[in-house]
């Protein structure tokens, strides 16, 4: 290989979007990629891709109950995973008022729980070697947030927070966390991926209608290109001091960067108070 040496890397969620993108790189690159899917049609067409790199494993990561045994079976029957892809989720879209509790808790079943329980079936193994790498796909929307995705930016905050908290139990493991926060991408997120909550509330219709209707707009047409992405995301790892957190995206750059100059402000402007709670 002209590249970095060969891996074993678990992508969970590779029928689309950053998922399936990256597991495509990492073939043309000689890697060997485990991808989860949901169906035997979309499992059989992965190991098609490239017989003997590309192994795919059926897998909801909602179905906690499968997930310890679908690892084992992979470190006992293909090899050691070297590098796991937390990559599965959705959007969810509509006001917090508008949407429903089983709806928030859907959104976090898949994009915090399954990410978790994915991650607890790996850790004993990698813990063991003393070397991995976890890459948690979250979001921009986990570091700042956009009227009508209440939800899901909720669920991306949680994954970025345990995330971090678990690189720095890890780190001396041998195990390096990556948070990475991809700003608008054309990957189907936007499309078929996304829930939309119905509408129901008159009052919410003039700071939310527009957003609705730009981002069906704009769905297809995103500056971000999911090979770049998987690149990035390859080069993370190729890298021998990770980053706990990595944007992508000149929107996620600039949307992140504006909301962290916000709050530095906010910090300044209420210090007084802030510092006021402490015994004298």
């Amino acid at each position: 290989m002209n590249h970095s040496a060969q891996k074993l890397w678990f992508i969970t969620g590779v029928s689309s979007g950053f998922g399936q993108a990256l597991a495509l790189a990492l073939l043309e690159r000689g890697h060997r990629v485990v991808g989860t899917l949901r169906n035997e049609t979309a499992r059989a067409a992965f190991e098609r891709l490239k017989p003997g790199y590309s192994f795919g494993q059926l897998l909801d990561v909602t179905n906690y109950a499968a997930i310890d045994g679908v690892v084992s079976d992979v470190e006992t029957n293909i090899g050691t995973i070297d590098v796991l892809v937390n990559n599965a989720g959705y959007g969810h879209e509509g006001p917090v008022e508008e949407s429903s509790l089983d709806e928030l808790r859907q959104q976090f079943e898949v994009n915090v729980f399954g990410a978790v329980a994915v991650t607890k079936a790996v850790l004993p193994f990698m813990r063991k070697r003393r070397s991995g790498n976890i890459l948690n796909v979250t979001s921009m929307g986990g570091l700042t947030t956009f009227p009508g995705l209440g939800y899901y930016n909720g669920s991306k905050f949680a994954l970025e927070g345990i995330s971090e908290a678990l690189g720095k139990e890890v780190k001396p493991f041998g195990i390096f966390v990556t948070a990475i926060e991809p700003g608008a991408f054309r990957t189907d997120w936007a499309g078929r991926s996304m829930v939309r909550a119905p509408r129901s509330i008159a009052d919410y219709n003039e700071v939310f209608d527009v957003l609705r209707e730009t981002r069906n707009k704009n769905s297809g047409q995103q500056i971000g290109d999911p090979a770049k992405a998987a690149a990035a995301m390859i080069a993370v790892v190729d890298s021998p001091e990770p980053p706990a957190h990595l944007l992508l995206g000149s929107d996620a750059v600039k949307f992140v960067t504006a909301k962290f100059n916000q709050h530095q402000a906010e910090i300044e402007q209420w210090k007084a108070l802030s510092l006021s709670t402490d015994f004298n």
